[in-house]
């Protein structure tokens, strides 16, 4: 065959791989608008957190943030690679408290995690694109640690807020965030990502102020 030949042929494969993954490339899609919705959504809680004088609730929308920004960066991967470019939404955003905001983000977590996530996965799964199942397995995994993170303020966030806030704000954390698949832990994994499997030198961790080039690839850095 020609190097003409092989060329259109390929051309026709690359054009065609949409057609054949509608519904996985829809999903994709979807995925992909929500996650950079919740990224700038995060980013914006983080710098109204800052403002109302909590760093440390801050410091964690900001680690959600750039979990959020992993999931997005592979979801367009995928979809340029097949040939699609990712769609960006129109974004506005209300702001109202970091009270609020805490429980804004523990119901949305909530929710994926437990209604859209197995949908999406359920609904997918008999066009059999195996790359892009991994990577929304990953974002659903992801969503479960996020979820943990913030159920530690959601639960006092209504009652008890100025108690919470001010235990929290006592005691930093340090956050990381996988480069892969968006893990998001408080402390190095020993030997591997829980989620993706790949060595904890893909984490990174996620600076306490804005600002703060400091990043850590292992244990301490």
């Amino acid at each position: 065959m020609s190097s003409l030949l092989i060329l259109g042929s390929i051309c026709a494969t690359a054009l065609a791989v949409p057609d054949s993954y509608p519904l996985t490339m829809a999903a994709l899609q979807e995925r992909y608008a929500d996650e950079i919705v919740a990224h700038r959504k995060y980013g914006a809680y983080a710098g109204h957190a800052d403002k109302e004088g909590y760093p440390a609730i801050a410091h964690l929308f900001r680690t959600l943030a750039a979990s959020e920004a992993v999931h997005a960066r592979n979801f367009a991967r995928l979809l340029r690679e097949s040939g699609t470019e990712p769609q960006t939404p129109a974004i506005e955003l209300v702001l109202s408290n970091t009270r609020e905001h805490l429980k804004q983000a523990a119901t949305v977590e909530a929710n994926e995690i437990d209604q859209e996530y197995p949908a999406i996965l359920e609904n997918i799964q008999s066009e059999q694109h195996h790359q892009a199942i991994k990577f929304i397995t990953y974002a659903w995994k992801a969503e479960r640690q996020h979820r943990e993170l913030i159920l530690k303020i959601k639960k006092g966030a209504s009652w008890f807020f100025g108690m919470l806030v001010s235990r929290i704000e006592g005691s930093p954390t340090r956050y990381y965030v996988c480069q892969i698949c968006g893990s998001t832990v408080t402390e190095l994994p020993g030997s591997q990502c829980p989620i993706c499997d790949h060595p904890p030198e893909q984490y990174r961790e996620v600076p306490e102020f804005p600002g703060d080039s400091t990043e850590s690839q292992s244990s301490g850095g």
